[in-house]
């Protein structure tokens, strides 16, 4: 059997799995009393009846296959090498250092009881049982950082997280009971008390984690309330699970294949908070100031969430506490008041100091000064002037609803910076630096540097002849060879002044070195292969590259056209062009970075994603086509909608990926006729009589998607036999009014009839053969949207029921 759970540590008393030792280790029986652990038999283990948990040692770190669950003595969890466990007959378990010294001992549940034995349970339970068959001593009433499959918390236990990911020490996140919820909360790491909760899963006194893998809150009346709303959990006997609350704040649920082939890992298959670095801004205030701690990354430090686990990064000027530790927050480089402030407060020297701009960052929290109106002049010179300004923060006049502009003043330490790439409300985050610190210019040298550049200079022009021939041939090769260089960059330059967007230049080096050499392909698709990158910034833009294949003879210009469309073409919906390459023989277009990668893996993989994902995302997808065909500059249509062309953001945003790629059409065209486009089984019929094609093509591809969005199965599956086209099983469930067998495994649906047969009869109507019946994307948005009401469709494919049905446009 292969086992994600491993035998511990060496340092550390856990509960974990153990496969290494199955071997070699017969099954365990009950521990009796007397019986004992030491961390330097690595082999020695109190195993399970199944071999899935043990309790033992475990060094630190622990294997990459072992994971721990539980661990004792939080106060110090590392031991020495000869330290013992050991079962005594008061029915402790007893932790003693090399020199027989005890550090931790456990507490009894009941007094009086005598003690029987103690046994590793198959649920990952390690309990001490009396003579009378109670329990004295369990390891789920005392959990640690993660509960199991079983387990239970009541309104006194608590999870507390690690300090970090390599450590078992007090760490400084809390999941615990507060008056009538659970809820999540960061902890003072020197008085221990805690701040306000960052997240509330909700009332209930209980926080119950089943044997099938779903966690639920029990109300005081009994009711179990869905905490994590999942509908295709993997089922419990091909699966292990797990939810740590983790050193960075966030409670996940995990799983793992019980017999995974070529080697496995965890999986996340649910977590909350969605944004931790968002969610200590969006928390409660006090009299104007936080009460919920310093965020995820620590002070004066800038949190971006990455597949929900915050990324922490310096801002400008700041460099880490440490090195080793990137959520301990930052440290000044250089060192400000009191040393460089007049007694009024004002700073000497300003003139050493400059601002530094960075986008899509803000320290929402703790301004000491608003300046209101101010322009970007003035808010500098605020900032500058004043010795205890750190930060100044601007907020664009157009942005604002008078049409001032605002200027926020901050001081150090900066508390709950985050990045946001979507962000539009403050648009210029100035901060402060030592512009002294700079590499020494001409107009400040030192005497000394000159004098050393005379000597060498001496040195140089006292060699010989041949030498100095050679050495003026060389440099004057240089010169010649960077001159041609600034001129083709100039010519460069000007061939790129038609484009009239602001869309970022990269040369063909740049994408290469983003991207390692073109090494990480995230995809292929009709126009091109998409590679992952990360541009050299202080916080590590990820991007993703496309390197177009289609373009010839006149392909410049057909480049340079969509490229301007697309730079120009702006919805939440979308995936946003960066920039673009068009170097040379090279054509590339750089997009921004989506964490969850495609809706095709999303929606057809293990995990079925939960009914209301799907309807946010069934809706933002409508809206993104609504604004392609009737909202932007110059009307597009996309040609291949498809689950592989929709990417999902790291809040499940979908984006509508590739467009302005297809054909582009005028505002004074409605019609193109051009070779078939788009993906078998998602391509409109129009497509194949040879007649001009409309926006409706992308309605009908919308529609086959939409159907794969409710039943979370692909279009064609031939192994389905009567249900292998997806279209027609969908219209005779719709027929036979059997809707529920398109979700028959999924709870949530079913128990949303209304809106799954909402979503059902706009489908069909969007896969009409004759593509006057179909509606337009506006008006499937507005039925999804529920403003408008749902007819009953016709049959898709019936000629008959054609020319009867009402035209929806």
């Amino acid at each position: 059997m292969v086992s994600p759970l491993f035998y511990s540590h060496l340092s550390l008393l856990i509960l974990a799995s153990i496969l290494w030792i199955l071997a070699t280790v017969e099954a365990q029986r009950n521990v009796s009393v007397g019986d004992s652990l030491s961390a330097n038999d690595k082999t020695m283990a109190w195993q399970s009846p199944s071999g899935d948990f043990a309790f033992g040692f475990q060094s630190i770190p622990s294997k990459q296959d072992r994971t721990i669950v539980w661990y004792a003595n939080r106060d110090n969890p590392e031991t020495d090498r000869d330290s013992t466990i050991e079962l005594d007959n008061s029915g402790h378990l007893v932790l003693k250092d090399p020199k027989g010294k005890e550090l931790w001992r456990s507490q009894r549940l009941t007094d009086g009881s005598q003690v029987s034995h103690a046994a590793m349970l198959d649920t990952g339970n390690f309990v001490i049982a009396s003579k009378n068959s109670t329990n004295i001593w369990e390891s789920f009433k005392y959990p640690t950082d993660t509960i199991l499959p079983s387990q239970e918390l009541d309104t006194g236990d608590h999870l507390l997280s690690t300090l970090v990911e390599t450590s078992y020490s007090k760490g400084k996140y809390q999941l615990r009971f507060n008056s009538e919820s659970f809820i999540l909360n960061q902890i003072d790491m020197f008085t221990r008390k805690p701040y306000e909760d960052y997240f509330n899963f909700g009332n209930g006194s209980r926080l119950v984690f089943n044997e099938s893998g779903h966690i639920r809150l029990q109300n005081l009346n009994g009711t179990l309330v869905e905490v994590a709303p999942i509908n295709a959990v993997p089922k419990p006997d091909l699966y292990y699970y797990r939810a740590t609350l983790d050193f960075y704040g966030v409670f996940n649920l995990y799983y793992y294949p019980r017999n995974p082939s070529g080697g496995g890992s965890w999986s996340v298959l649910w977590f909350r908070p969605m944004n931790i670095c968002r969610r200590f801004i969006n928390s409660t205030f006090i009299s104007g100031r936080a009460t919920f701690g310093t965020g995820p990354c620590g002070y004066n430090s800038i949190c971006e969430p990455i597949q929900g686990r915050p990324n922490c990064t310096c801002p400008p000027g700041f460099s880490f506490l440490d090195d080793n530790n990137q959520y301990a927050g930052c440290k000044q480089d250089y060192a400000s008041y009191p040393a460089d402030c007049n007694p009024d407060g004002s700073t000497i020297g300003e003139d050493r100091f400059e601002f530094k701009p960075m986008s899509f960052a803000d320290f929402p929290l703790g301004d000491y000064g608003v300046i209101k109106p101010a322009t970007e002049l003035e808010c500098k010179q605020s900032c500058l002037l004043d010795c205890s300004c750190a930060v100044a923060i601007l907020q664009d006049p157009t942005l604002s609803k008078d049409g001032n502009g605002t200027c926020w003043k901050k001081k150090l330490p900066l508390s709950n910076g985050w990045f946001d790439r979507e962000a539009v409300d403050r648009t210029a985050l100035l901060l402060k630096s030592d512009a002294s610190r700079k590499s020494p210019t001409k107009s400040n040298r030192s005497d000394e540097n000159q004098n050393e550049v005379v000597l060498i200079l001496a040195v140089l022009l006292g060699t010989s002849a041949i030498f100095n021939f050679f050495s003026l041939a060389a440099i004057s090769l240089i010169f010649f060879c960077l001159f041609r260089r600034r001129l083709g960059e100039l010519k460069g330059a000007h061939s790129r002044r038609d484009l009239e967007t602001n869309l970022q230049f990269f040369t063909y080096k740049d994408l290469e070195h983003a991207t390692n050499g073109f090494k990480e392909e995230l995809g292929r698709g009709a126009f091109g292969t998409v590679y992952k990158g990360e541009l050299p910034s202080s916080y590590g833009d990820r991007i993703a590259v496309k390197k177009l294949d289609k373009f010839a003879q006149d392909g410049e210009r057909e480049f340079k056209t969509e490229v301007k469309v697309i730079g120009q073409t702006h919805h939440k919906n979308l995936v946003r062009l960066i920039g673009y390459c068009d170097e040379a023989e090279h054509r590339l277009l750089v997009y921004e970075f989506m964490e969850n990668g495609s809706l095709s893996s999303f929606l057809f993989g293990i995990l079925r994603p939960s009914w209301q994902q799907r309807l946010q995302i069934a809706s933002g997808i409508a809206k993104g086509l609504t604004y392609l065909h009737e909202e932007c500059s110059k009307q597009i249509i996309h040609c291949n909608i498809k689950p592989q062309n929709i990417l999902l953001d790291e809040s499940l945003t979908a984006k509508i990926s590739d467009f302005g790629l297809a054909k582009l059409l005028m505002n004074d065209k409605t019609r193109t006729k051009t070779g078939i486009r788009g993906t078998k089984g998602y391509v409109a019929p129009e497509w194949f009589r040879n007649i001009p094609v409309t926006v409706k093509v992308d309605v009908y591809s919308f529609g086959v998607m939409l159907l794969e969005i409710i039943c979370c199965r692909r279009c064609v599956e031939v192994e389905m036999e009567e249900a292998a086209i997806l279209t027609d099983w969908a219209f005779q469930c719709y027929s036979e009014g059997m809707i529920e067998k398109l979700v028959e495994d999924d709870e949530e649906a079913r128990n949303d009839v209304g809106k799954l047969e909402k979503l059902l009869k706009v489908g069909i109507w969007c896969v009409q053969e004759e593509p006057m019946l179909r509606p337009s994307m506006r008006i499937v948005t507005m039925m999804l949207d529920g403003a408008i009401q749902v007819p009953d469709p016709p049959c898709p494919f019936s000629l008959n029921s054609i020319s009867t049905s009402t035209k929806m446009d």
